[in-house]
């Protein structure tokens, strides 16, 4: 758990003296904090998961920061929100708290089943790779025909979607990337 904060705190190029100022605590106890030499109250944790911008669960999880994330293909799920997307997503990585990318298999659904027809945006940029199938990808008022090995890369705050062709319905590989 120290080992993590400290990781988060060297990311954010923040001194020890920065980060116990900002909690309240002293440089002394955020060092053996750090380094494993003291447990800590949850409430102290949460002003330094506050204070490092990440979140408590993270910080509680138990899990090492590690730069390997394996996803077995048992373990990975398919899933959708909500039934009305217009298609459901199967994470490849358990994405690291500090990655800027995140892989992901889009499944478009068929065209007869597909009710989405309003645009996606968001903050990430965004780069596809047909897997299999087709789809015309809308983006910025215009569509693109795609299909098996075509590749594409834009930019996440422009309205896009992925418009099913056929009823065979399209794997999609996409990685976000947080700029």
């Amino acid at each position: 758990m120290g080992q993590k904060l400290k990781q988060a705190r060297l990311k954010n190029k923040h001194t020890q003296q920065q980060i116990a100022d900002q909690c309240g605590i002293s440089k002394s106890l955020l060092s053996k904090i750090e380094n494993g030499q003291t447990s800590s109250a949850v409430a102290t944790l949460s002003k330094l998961s506050e204070a490092l911008d990440v979140p408590l669960s993270w910080v509680l999880d138990g899990h090492p920061e590690t730069d390997l994330v394996m996803l077995p293909k048992m373990e990975r799920t398919i899933s959708a929100d909500d039934e009305n997307m217009g298609y459901s997503f199967e994470l490849l990585a358990n994405r690291s708290r500090f990655s800027r990318i995140e892989p992901t298999i889009v499944h478009v659904t068929p065209k007869d089943f597909n009710q989405r027809h309003e645009p996606y945006t968001h903050s990430q940029d965004e780069f596809i790779y047909i897997v299999k199938g087709s789809i015309e990808l809308y983006y910025d008022g215009q569509n693109h025909y795609m299909e098996k090995g075509d590749t594409g890369y834009f930019k996440g705050v422009k309205p896009h979607l992925f418009i099913p062709v056929d009823n065979d319905g399209a794997k999609v590989l996409t990685v976000f990337i947080d700029e």
